[in-house]
């Protein structure tokens, strides 16, 4: 084996991989030092992590919460306990008594501020219409995470109960995230014990050898341990969602063991040429620059979710940020200097065969040749599986996030079926200026509202625009002018178009003033302002890919193609789930109950992933194409030569990368099924029908243009351009 010169003017990447190779023995005992740290301090990220709500701060609805709190200490009932009575009637002598008596135990325990009952109110809100069963709503006032995880349970023991005269159940919106993020935790401890040994396996089918199997996991689990540690970091400056840590396993894993396969590859090519030192410093220098970008660009990705005014999203940007950063650090220098060490144990069994017998080679070849007719199949095939996009309907997350055997789950799905109207969705108004005439009859019209099925307030009980009881003066006191009233939500109303209903409702004039708070106006409130950042958000992050991939290439055409492309990738996937997730298809096979509609923070979350993860591979492609143009000069055999160095990788890659995600599709939180499922289906497409028809079938049409830019761009480029 003969070694070649180093570059006359080494880059500071060839420097690394010197320094890797090198200083391997000091950098591998720090890594094992570092890893140890992190692991320790990682390991109570979990219990650092925060549960959140779907509220936009300083919306209209949570100004008017606090204001309901602080005067009149009402709030969105939080907690229900489901009592079915024992004889099947809620008014016999023997369920009231025991009812009463429930509602005034609930009363009397700590953190619970107020406490509504059937046989109190004789609200028919709080009946089932068969009268076999009734409610007790309270109000748990406190952040998410004090109420799911301090409050709940103990609630859940105390109250959960079968007796003589009535049996309790118990319920709630809280309750039913609390399981959600129970379910979700265990569902990251399950990931975590199928993900490594399933990679396992599929590295040494891959590689052929297990010591680079075992190396390139063992980067995968540094990187894992390095974000959560800097997550637990981060959790202790500002709120970050128990949500975030599902990504972090998945992303840390899945992208630390992507870079290890091109690290690995362009070792075993330049191994073949040089010494290993030598080989090494031109393995980081080429494939570990690369890397670099890639993790620039999906960082960039998830870095515009800070935008977001919602703790719950900005926790996936902090994550977004982490990961990439600590996967890098991982694959170009923890990973080259173990192959310092053990390189020769990675090499490949036998030599690689011409580039010219590769399918992808062929494969480029074939569509170059006709790129017109491969194109036009290839995108006809991507139209059909994003066809049902069109389709796409939004709506508010209910108990069908949970499986049907989730004991939460079981109360809400009784209560929808059984009760016409549900309390805990109920709008809370509060009047401020308003007189009793006045009040009385604005709660008239607000009851004839289409979807509210009931007004309560301190005139009295409207139904239809009517007057049906006298009002509760006990529970809607006056404070000054102001006071507040109740408005309940159909079922119909909260399962078609609860936005709407919000709308409606705010709509509706007064002769004083009214902010509306409670449950559907913070979900109306939270998806107005997700909406008013969204063309911003998607804006930056084609802006920033753009702008990367720009440096990289000098190119004006290559960053425009790979948005097309990025954004075909993507329908495909909202696609497919609209077809699973909201039509239902395969929900017998995936174990989901679908729910017609989305809510729309995931899709935007995941739009944020995908994007990333599909300019991640664009990068790869591009560069060993752009690199084989340089050297040669030949526009069309530098395509089929790009891609047969990159494509089986970028295959490889995604297959390990939708191995990851796919893990969260055996999960039971509907919301993790579908970043399993969409986010597999994504990188699977991306890596195969878009980057191995598509992208070289436009690279072919566009010719010489692929690397065009005006002058003064050019000029730019050779200013600030990314390059070796």
């Amino acid at each position: 084996m003969t070694s070649t010169a180093p570059p006359r003017e080494a880059t500071p990447m060839h420097r690394l991989g010197r320094l890797a190779s090198n200083r391997s023995g000091t950098i591998l005992v720090t890594a094992l030092l570092l890893l140890i740290a992190a692991g320790l301090i990682g390991s109570g990220t979990m219990n650092a992590l925060v549960l959140s709500r779907f509220e936009a701060p300083g919306s209209e609805a949570i100004t008017a919460g606090e204001t309901l709190d602080r005067e009149f200490g009402a709030g969105s009932a939080n907690l229900l306990l489901l009592v079915t009575a024992a004889d099947g009637d809620v008014d016999s002598a023997a369920s009231t008594a025991a009812g009463a008596a429930l509602a005034a135990e609930l009363a009397e325990t700590d953190h619970v501020r107020t406490v509504q009952s059937y046989w109190d109110a004789r609200s028919p809100t709080l009946r089932s219409e068969d009268g076999t069963q009734a409610l007790v709503a309270a109000y748990l006032p406190g952040d998410a995470t004090v109420v799911r995880e301090e409050i709940l349970p103990q609630l859940k023991a105390d109250f959960t109960r079968t007796g003589t005269h009535i049996d309790v159940a118990v319920g709630g919106s809280d309750e039913l995230f609390r399981e959600a993020a129970q379910l979700a935790r265990e569902d990251f401890l399950l990931a975590e014990a199928i993900v490594i040994p399933g990679l396992l396996v599929l590295l040494i089918a891959l590689y052929r050898r297990p010591v680079a199997a075992l190396l390139t996991i063992g980067v995968g689990l540094f990187a894992l341990a390095l974000s959560l540690a800097a997550m637990r970091a981060v959790a202790a400056a500002t709120e970050v969602s128990t949500f975030a840590a599902n990504l972090i396993l998945v992303m840390s894993i899945g992208l630390a063991v992507d870079y290890c396969l091109f690290i690995v590859s362009r070792f075993r090519e330049e191994s073949a040429r040089h010494d290993r030192a030598e080989a090494l410093a031109r393995t980081v220098a080429s494939a570990g620059r690369t890397v670099v970008y890639s993790a620039v660009t999906v960082a960039a990705s998830l870095s515009v979710l800070l935008l977001m005014p919602f703790p719950f999203l900005r926790s996936f940007g902090y994550a977004g940020i982490v990961v990439p950063l600590a996967a890098v650090i991982g694959a170009v220098l923890v990973l080259p200097a173990a192959l310092a060490r053990w390189g020769d144990r990675v090499l490949r069994p036998r030599p690689a065969r011409p580039l010219e017998t590769g399918r992808w080679f062929r494969l480029a070849t074939a569509v170059m040749r006709r790129p017109v007719l491969w194109g036009a199949a290839a995108l006809v095939l991507v139209g059909v599986l994003a066809s049902p996009l069109a389709g796409v309907r939004f709506g508010v997350p209910d108990e069908r996030v949970l499986p049907e055997d989730a004991p939460s789950r079981i109360v809400s799905d009784q209560i929808s079926a059984g009760f016409a109207a549900e309390e805990s969705d109920a709008l809370l108004l509060h009047l401020d200026g308003a007189d009793e005439a006045a009040l009385a009859a604005y709660a008239a019209d607000l009851s004839a509202v289409d979807g509210i099925a009931q007004v309560d307030s301190a005139a009295g009980r409207f139904v239809d625009g009517l007057a049906v009881a006298g009002g509760d003066r006990g529970r809607f006191a006056w404070s000054g002018d102001a006071t507040w009233l109740s408005a309940v939500p159909t079922v119909e109303a909260m399962r078609a178009d609860p936005y709407a209903m919000v709308g409606q409702v705010r709509a509706l004039e007064a002769p004083f003033d009214v902010a509306v708070s409670g449950y559907p106006a913070d979900l109306a409130d939270f998806r107005d302002a997700l909406l008013d950042r969204l063309p911003l958000v998607l804006g930056l992050i084609v802006l920033v890919t753009f702008t990367i991939l720009f440096l990289m290439t000098g190119s004006l055409i290559a960053p425009v193609k790979a948005t097309v492309l990025n954004a075909l990738s993507l329908s495909v996937m909202f696609g497919a789930l609209v077809w699973v997730f909201q039509d239902g298809h395969l929900s017998g096979l995936i174990g989901f109950t679908p729910q017609g509609s989305f809510e729309p923070s995931i899709p935007i979350l995941m739009f944020c992933i995908a994007y990333g993860l599909s300019m991640d591979y664009e990068v790869f492609m591009l560069s060993r194409i752009k690199e084989e143009h340089d050297r040669t000069g030949d526009r069309t055999a530098s395509i089929a030569v790009g891609l047969q160095r990159s494509a089986p990788l970028v295959t490889a890659a995604a297959l390990v990368l939708a191995f990851t995600f796919a893990v969260y599709a055996t999960g039971d939180v509907v919301f993790l099924q579908m970043l399993g499922v969409g986010m597999a289906l994504a990188v699977v497409v991306d890596a195969t029908v878009i980057r191995g028809v598509l992208l070289p079938a436009l690279m072919r049409l566009t010719g010489r243009a692929n690397w065009w830019a005006p002058a003064p761009l050019r000029r730019l480029h050779d200013r600030i351009g990314l390059r070796d």
